[in-house]
């Protein structure tokens, strides 16, 4: 596609409009590059915002753009491979974005469409704690619609990239794509990896023209339009080329304010939707969520929490230590030590709160636990990692994580009891929840992450010194004001001091701490240590009667006829579907468990002895037969605490059978729904027409009466078992008259043996007639035997 050269941008404009429209999507992506090759950004910037939305979406979610959540390249793999190209960091869409860069041009974004506390901050008039945000906002002039953000072109292409994680539904069909193998989460492994690199700087970005490199600048601000707010600080660009010396500085150094807004636009767009107020009053179970992350949008913080890890541990050994710093150390080493605690911790930890609160208790808050491990973990993507020892055992963490750990206390402690407390309200003989019981006591009992834990929690709880009052202020939550590395405090060395300053500026100065190790928690894991006992029997007695079920289960079975107990002792979990195998790995998965939570907490065999044995656990006849945990009140049986916990896990059950007219029982799977009730009005019609005729037969004691009365009567309710204490008192014998059944003829499994009967005579060249006498003649003699057996070793009552 050759374009003329055209003075007017709109025309240029419209011509794309029109292709995206006419023209296949290979070859509009072909055209593209041509244009941002051949002509000029004053062209350019008209068709930025357009080509922005066409790519990624419409902010309120209506354009679907190009669908990047959802296009994989094992299902479309030339348009994959065409959207990875012109999207790649070192791409023609990033060519354009520096090429608008150079020339300073600024685009307008909505203030409405920012995560809800930024929203409502910015409304207020009051400027985010951010510096994402400084010297952005634009009132709206006179008759105006809204507030907007003057974005320079690179934050207004991350802000439509991160943002199109959360405005952006995705399609029906796409329910069941594999998250890590579509074009958006490899674009973003993608950005992080070029922006936020593990090994050397930044690379620059390529040249915009023929005549060689020019990189992008740093953006350049206009005045800041909150006049309150004091005096611009000086960006980190700025304060690095003022102490620098040499006129050889390393370039990549001039373009580190892409790393810092690349990571500031993630952070603010993905986890930015609580504020600490917020969070408070998210507490009372009353509260409506104001927004709910969807399982995509975890795996993406996951997959963004893994490479900060692996940023920040990729400084070199000398520059870890703050004392080490010095004007010499570059901007992107400073960065490296400052992202993790500067922007991530506090957003990150109430956007855990939150998740931990109210995510649904089903297996997809797998995905909320795995970036939770993973945040608590730095030293697994260390660039010497540590690795299991040769027998097995995990490593123990090196004391050289002590500092993340405590500068992280919250993380581990509440959160931890935020996990206990959706664990005990769970189905742990789920095989999918017994592995992130697993999984969460084995991270937690690698050897001297507990003794971390306990020396930060000291630190915490110890009494505290006198500090001049200009430190105390140092407790509030931090602010960012400017460039993040302007805002950087002194370095504190009292570590007591750091680990106060953590806790009280995620929670708060009134919070109220609740130790790890403390009786309160204490008494959550040894309550999850008995659950966890019961769910190993459950899962036991569940695979002891699937095997005795399958055993008696009759030729038939595997047809799919097979008529299923109704009045089981256990409800159907996911153990139903995988069968032994589940069984086992429930069985392993918390065996672990149990014993990772004895190594962590110094739990004794006796003392679970003891706990199992005074809570009940130990069953009568594996399991089977003993009730859930109840007290005897005025009206009845009253379940208690632990009652209803047994209920809710499966881990025991009411023996509840039909004891109603077996008549008027609902129609069940196994059986055809009319042919029931044709038979139902037949059999009725009969019985009212020959009630007199069968009674009188039923009534004589010769065998003619007792034929009758195993055909026709059936035992009396007051012989039943009643469960409930309630009815004991007042339930009278119920006694029915003789009457006819022919419901048994509508199940399938009837039918079908019937007709099995006919095909297996005809091999026999024996007749339809024949056979259907052969049939009445041995029912008729194997009656006659039931009658006789029953009427001397039970006789029925009359």
């Amino acid at each position: 596609m050759a374009f003329p050269h055209l003075q007017q941008p709109s025309f240029l404009l419209a011509s794309l409009k029109a292709d995206s429209i006419n023209k296949p999507f290979a070859q509009r992506c072909q055209d593209l590059v041509k244009v941002i090759e051949d002509f000029p950004a004053k062209e350019l910037h008209a068709i930025f915002p357009w080509l922005v939305e066409s790519i990624f979406g419409s902010l309120d979610g209506v354009l679907l753009g190009w669908n990047l959540r959802c296009l994989q390249g094992r299902v479309s793999p030339v348009e994959y491979s065409l959207v990875m190209e012109f999207l790649d960091p070192g791409g023609p869409m990033m060519k354009l974005v520096y090429k608008l860069q150079a020339e300073d041009y600024k685009f307008d974004f909505p203030v409405s469409y920012l995560p809800g506390p930024v929203k409502a901050s910015i409304q207020e008039r009051v400027l985010p704690d951010s510096p994402l945000y400084h010297n952005k906002v634009q009132f709206p002039a006179a008759g105006g619609l809204g507030l907007n953000l003057a974005l320079n072109p690179f934050e207004y292409y991350m802000f439509f990239f991160a943002l199109s994680l959360i405005t952006q539904k995705p399609l029906p069909g796409a329910l069941h794509v594999r998250t890590s193998d579509c074009a958006y989460f490899i674009l973003v492994d993608r950005y992080l990896s070029w922006f936020l690199p593990t090994e050397g700087s930044v690379l620059p970005p390529l040249s915009s023209s023929p005549g060689g490199p020019s990189p992008s600048p740093a953006p350049r601000t206009p005045a800041m339009p909150f006049a309150s707010y004091g005096l611009h600080h000086t960006s980190l660009l700025k304060r690095h080329i003022s102490h620098q010396t040499s006129v050889n500085a390393d370039p990549a150094s001039h373009e580190i304010w892409r790393s810092e807004t690349l990571l500031q636009v993630f952070v603010e767009m993905w986890l930015h939707h609580y504020s600490l107020e917020m969070y408070q009053k998210m507490q009372s179970p009353h509260a409506k969520e104001s927004f709910t992350p969807t399982e995509e949008h975890v795996l993406v913080v996951r997959l963004l929490v893994k490479h900060l890890h692996a940023f920040s541990n990729s400084l070199k050994p000398e520059q870890v230590s703050p004392s080490t710093h010095s004007h010499a150390t570059s901007p992107l080493e400073e960065f490296k030590r400052a992202a993790i605690p500067r922007f991530v911790q506090q957003k990150l930890y109430l956007f855990l709160q939150h998740c931990f609160g109210h995510w649904p208790l089903d297996a997809s808050f797998r995905a909320v636990l795995e970036m939770w491990l993973s945040y608590l973990q730095p030293w697994r993507y260390a660039p010497d990692k540590q690795s299991q020892s040769p027998d097995g055992q995990a490593r123990c963490v090196l004391e050289r994580w002590a500092p993340f750990v405590q500068e992280n206390l919250l993380m581990y402690t509440k959160l931890f009891v935020g996990f206990l407390s959706r664990a005990l309200r769970t189905d742990l003989v789920s095989p999918k929840n017994a592995l992130m019981v697993f999984r969460v006591a084995k991270v937690f009992a690698q050897p001297n992450l507990a003794e971390m834990i306990q020396k930060g929690e000291q630190l915490f709880l110890e009494p505290e010194p006198v500090i001049p009052h200009r430190q105390h202020r140092l407790f509030t939550a931090p602010t960012f004001s400017g460039s993040f590395l302007s805002s950087w405090p002194p370095a504190v060395t009292d570590t007591s001091f750091k680990v106060k300053s953590h806790v009280y500026s995620l929670e708060g100065q009134d919070c109220k701490y609740t130790p790890m190790f403390g009786p309160e928690v204490r008494t959550l894991v040894l309550r999850l240590a008995q659950l966890i006992t019961q769910a190993k029997q459950t899962a036991k007695s569940i695979s002891d009667q699937c095997g005795e079920s399958t055993a008696g289960r009759p030729f038939l079975s595997w047809l799919g006829f097979y008529l299923s107990d109704t009045n089981s002792s256990y409800p159907a979990n996911d153990l139903d579907d995988v069968g032994q195998d589940s069984v086992r790995k429930t069985d392993e998965y918390l065996e672990k468990a149990l014993e990772y939570l004895c190594q962590m907490f110094r739990l004794s065999e006796a003392q679970l002895t003891q706990l199992t044995l005074a809570l009940g656990t130990t069953q009568d006849e594996n399991g089977k037969k003993q009730l859930p945990d109840c007290i005897v009140g005025e009206d009845g049986l009253l379940l208690t605490p632990l009652g209803r916990y047994q209920i809710i896990n499966g881990l025991r059950k009411f023996d509840i059978e039909y004891q109603g007219d077996s008549e008027l029982q609902p129609i069940r799977s196994y059986e055809i729904a009319s042919l029931v009730r044709f038979l139902f009005r037949l059999s009725s019609a009969i019985n009212h027409r020959f009630a007199g005729q069968m009674a009188a037969l039923c009534s004589r004691a010769d065998f003619l009466g007792s034929f009758c009365r195993y055909h026709l009567m059936e035992p009396g309710l007051a012989s039943r078992h009643l469960l409930s204490p309630v009815g004991q008192g007042r339930t009278a014998h119920r006694a029915r008259g003789p009457r006819l059944s022919l419901r048994f003829l509508g199940s399938y499994r009837t039918l079908l043996s019937l007709l099995l009967a006919f095909f297996v005579a005809s091999l026999f060249c024996i007749g339809p007639l024949p056979c259907a006498l052969l049939l009445v003649l041995g029912y008729f003699l194997y009656a006659a035997a039931m009658t006789l057996l029953m009427e001397q070793g039970r006789p029925h009552q009359l």
